[in-house]
Parts: structure tokens; sequence; C-alpha cells
């Protein structure tokens, strides 16, 4: 019996579509504490995510991260989490549902857009199969990170590399690595930051926070830090900012060893200090609101400023499913799928195709 994930009695002439896979990090199924044990398991067992030798990885988790973990995180995800469920994953399958509907205002039934998670529901491995069985000879696989990472980029393309090794008939693929200096994503960006100084007012200094990294990722060759911080510097000139009215910050560090810097928690604690007790805080580095935008940033980083004598702490949203987001989405597809447009309708309809490389090859001989 082969070993290659085919069909029965496949139909070759069975019109091709192309395949659009946002891919996010992912969330637990639910807030108990089994759920984001469960979660956190496969998350941090990821050796993209975390460098260490793994059997002593495996111990520490076992013996202290998994025992002790999950029932801190669990109760900061019953603070954020909706009625219709985990933030991530309600407001990526708006961004899913958002992309197909403009794509299919202008290429009718040509695409598929999914919304998958690295870890968690829906699987990467489930929206591929959903992909092969409606017959996507191309895939366009979005990792939805703005910025590259290995912890992240790379380990959504490590899966579904493993994945595509079981398969007989291989996709088309590509895979864009980042858009972290996309002009219609810096545009995008802007545009929600403007709009929230027109609703809210705007304060003294704006903070843009990324999430973390070990720094010994930056210096062994990640270039996450180099790209979060031309994000910032665009998204600093596109909105006219003086030097002193901006800072670029990491936040989300976990365990003892030196992460990027400089800390936001940190930074928090001593504007007011310095006279700046009215900030807006924004996160360029998140497609979609989750538990570290809506709980670390917006709640306890807020508590941290206000503690520490601030007077106002704004958090600017992210992206969601903003009209430029998608926006900004459509352009990626439409530029990295441009040829595979031509080439699907030659294969849906060989005999146009014929037709005109026959009208084509008489113009020819004519000239």
């Amino acid at each position: 019996m082969s070993t290659f994930v085919g069909a029965e009695n496949f139909k070759h002439d069975k019109p091709a579509r192309i395949g659009v896979m946002l891919v996010n990090l992912g969330t637990p199924d639910n807030t108990s504490v089994k759920a984001v044990r469960r979660y956190l398991d496969e998350f941090l067992s990821d050796p993209r995510v975390v460098e260490f030798p793994r059997l002593l990885w495996w111990i520490v988790m076992q013996l202290f991260i998994l025992r002790f973990r999950p029932g801190k995180v669990a109760k900061a995800y019953k603070k954020v989490w909706r009625k219709d469920g985990s933030p991530l994953l309600v407001y990526s399958q708006a961004q899913a549902e958002a992309l197909q509907g403009v794509l299919d205002g202008h290429f009718p039934e040509r695409y598929k857009v999914s919304l998958a998670m690295r870890y968690g529901q829906p699987a990467i491995k489930d929206v591929m199969e959903e992909f092969r069985q409606q017959h996507c000879r191309y895939l366009l696989v979005i990792p939805m990170f703005p910025q590259y990472s290995a912890t992240t980029t790379a380990s959504v393309f490590d899966e579904v590399s493993r994945i595509l090794k079981s398969w007989r008939m291989l996709p088309q693929m590509r895979m864009p690595m980042h858009y972290h200096d996309k002009p219609s994503y810096i545009d995008a960006l802007a545009e929600s930051i403007e709009a929230s100084w027109k609703d809210n007012g705007r304060g003294q200094q704006l903070l843009m926070s990324f999430h973390g990294l070990p720094q010994r990722y930056h210096k062994a060759g990640d270039p996450y830090y180099c790209e979060s911080m031309k994000t910032a510097r665009l998204l600093a000139d596109r909105l006219g900012l003086e030097d002193a009215a901006w800072q670029a910050l990491f936040q989300s560090r976990f365990g003892r060893e030196p992460w990027l810097q400089p800390y936001l928690d940190k930074t928090l604690m001593v504007l007011p200090e310095s006279g700046v007790t009215s900030v807006d805080v924004v996160c360029p580095g998140f497609a979609a609101d989750c538990l570290e935008t809506l709980e670390e940033v917006a709640e306890e980083n807020r508590l941290l400023f206000i503690q520490a004598g601030g007077e106002r702490y704004h958090y600017i949203p992210a992206l969601n499913d903003q009209t430029g987001h998608i926006k900004m989405l459509a352009d990626i597809v439409d530029e990295e799928t441009k040829s595979w447009l031509v080439e699907q309708e030659n294969y849906n309809n060989p005999a146009r195709t014929e037709k005109r490389q026959k009208q084509a090859l008489k113009q020819g001989a004519e000239n």
C-alpha cells in the first residue's frame, strides 16, 4: 500500500483552485487548565520556539512549566475570552472571511481562503487536507507575522513541509516570509492610529510594543529585531513623529536570560519620572488581538504605568479585520498569485488555450 496521500479515481480534468492559508500562532480550545496545558505543551515543545537541549527542556517542562504555568495562564485567558470564543480565533476568522469576500468580488470561485493555527485548532494539517480534497493545485501560505522570526514564520514552514512530504501531488507553493515594510501595511497601521487619536485624543508618546525574543536568537542571525525596528521607523515617519514622540519596545519575556530591549514594562515604570504621564500603546507585530495584547499590554502594563504615576494609558487595538488590513492581505495575494491565475485559466480551459495558441501561431506566420 502506498504511503503517499492521493485519491481514488482522481479526475484529472477537475478545475483547479488556489488555496490561501492564513496562519497565526494558536490558542487553547477553551479556558480550562487542561486545554491550556495541552496548548502550552504543543507550543513549547517546538524546537523553533525554545532552542534548548531537548531532553533537559522536556524535564523542565514536565516537572515545572506544565505543572504550574497552565493555571496562571488559564486565569489570564478568562479575562479576555469572548462569548464567541478566543479573541485571536475570532479576529483571525473574521480576517479570513473578509479576505475571501474581497477575492470573490474580483475572481469568483478561484480562491479558497482558510484560517489555520500553528498550534491548536484549526490545525494546519486539517486545512491543507481540505485544500487537497478541493483540488487546490496552488497553495499560498501567509504567516500572519509581519516581522520574520525563526520562532514563528520558520515554524510554519516546518509544519507545511512536514505535511507535504506525504502528498502524492504537490501543489505549487509560495510563502512570503514577512511584510514588515510593505507600504500598505504601514499605511494600515498609521490610519488605525490616526483614527484612534481622532476619537480618543493623543498622548505625549506613542509606544510601539513588539513581542520579545531572547537576545541570543538575534545574535545567531534572526532578523526579527531589525525588522521590528524598521517597522517602527517607517511608521513614525509615516505619522510625522519627532524622535521624542515615540519609542520601540519589547514585551512578553519569559525565563531569566536577557531578551530584546528596551522592555515595555520597565519603561512604563520610569516614564512618569521624566514627565511623560500620557501614552498610546500599539503592537505592530500582532496581526490580531490576543492574550498578549488584551491582557498583558492593555491591562497589566496599564496598571504598572498608573501605579508609577502615569495619568492616561490608551491601548490602540491590533489591525484585526480593519479594511486597510484586508486590503494589504489582498495585495499580497495579488502579488504572489498573478502568474497562477493565468496558469489556472490554461489548466481549466485547455481547449480555449489551444485555440489562442493556434491564433498566435497563425498571426505570427502572417507577420
